[in-house]
């Protein structure tokens, strides 16, 4: 008489491949949440810069400051109803400008470490006013920026 049951290697074969699957599959799904974190991450920043464009069309200078989160208007007009905030709680949007507000660096982190596209550093970029300093983006190195047409390019750090 057959036994149609099956037996505790072979549970424990399944079990096993079951468990590498799911770690694969997890292991991708994680790559892709950080890959979307930075497409938003620079479509956040691109819709930034356009509307700051805008404002120092109007304003002959840019902002002195920016609060993500909240509004980019004058006393005329509203450029951004809301400034979005960075999609990782503890990560945050950073904005520089010179002491004319002629310039401006808009900076993210970045968390794909095989991004190697336009304006990212994976070691991240220098302070263009104390190039001894590593800029932060909250509690991250900002790793991404966008600027002014007229801003020089930021010095990646070594």
């Amino acid at each position: 008489m057959r036994n149609n049951a099956f037996s505790l290697i072979e549970l424990l074969i399944v079990i096993i491949l079951l468990g590498i699957l799911a770690s694969l599959v997890s292991g991708n799904f994680l790559s892709s949440l950080k890959k979307g974190r930075d497409a938003r991450r620079k479509a956040d920043l691109q819709e930034v810069q356009k509307a700051l464009e805008l404002y120092y069309e109007n304003n002959k200078q840019y902002p002195s400051s920016l609060t993500f989160g909240g509004q980019l208007s004058d006393a005329n007009k509203t450029y951004m109803q809301k400034l979005p905030t960075d999609p990782s709680s503890n990560c945050a949007y950073s904005y520089i400008t010179d002491s004319t507000n002629q310039t401006y660096y808009l900076l993210s982190t970045i968390e794909n470490s095989l991004d190697k596209s336009y304006g990212v550093s994976q070691t991240g970029y220098l302070d263009p006013n104390d190039p001894n300093i590593k800029l932060q983006c909250g509690g991250c190195n900002c790793k991404f920026y966008v600027s002014s047409p007229n801003a020089p390019p930021l010095t990646p750090a070594p």
